[in-house]
Formats: structure tokens, sequence, C-alpha cells
């Protein structure tokens, strides 16, 4: 039962992961996660 609870979590967060990245890209975000609010790109900072 531990095991099923804890997959269900991992696939939780993945899921949530998952979601938020192609959320961002829909946005047309090159930088995710950036520190600087998705500025990055603008500021040379980011890998493309």
């Amino acid at each position: 039962m531990t095991n099923v609870i804890l997959i269900l979590i991992l696939l939780v967060l993945v899921g949530g992961a998952v979601w938020y990245i192609r959320k961002e890209k829909k946005k047309g975000v090159h930088c995710i996660g950036c520190p600087m609010a998705g500025q990055c790109a603008k500021a040379g900072k980011c890998n493309k």
C-alpha cells in the first residue's frame, strides 16, 4: 500500500511539472524556471 501511495505522489509531481512546462512553452518563454521571470533571453543568459 505504501508503494502505491508513493507512486501516486510521484505521478502527481511529474504531471504537474509537465503541465507547467507545456503551459510556459505555449506562452513562448525560452527560459523556463528562470529567476528573472522569463527575461533571461533578453539578458543573454539563456541557452536557446
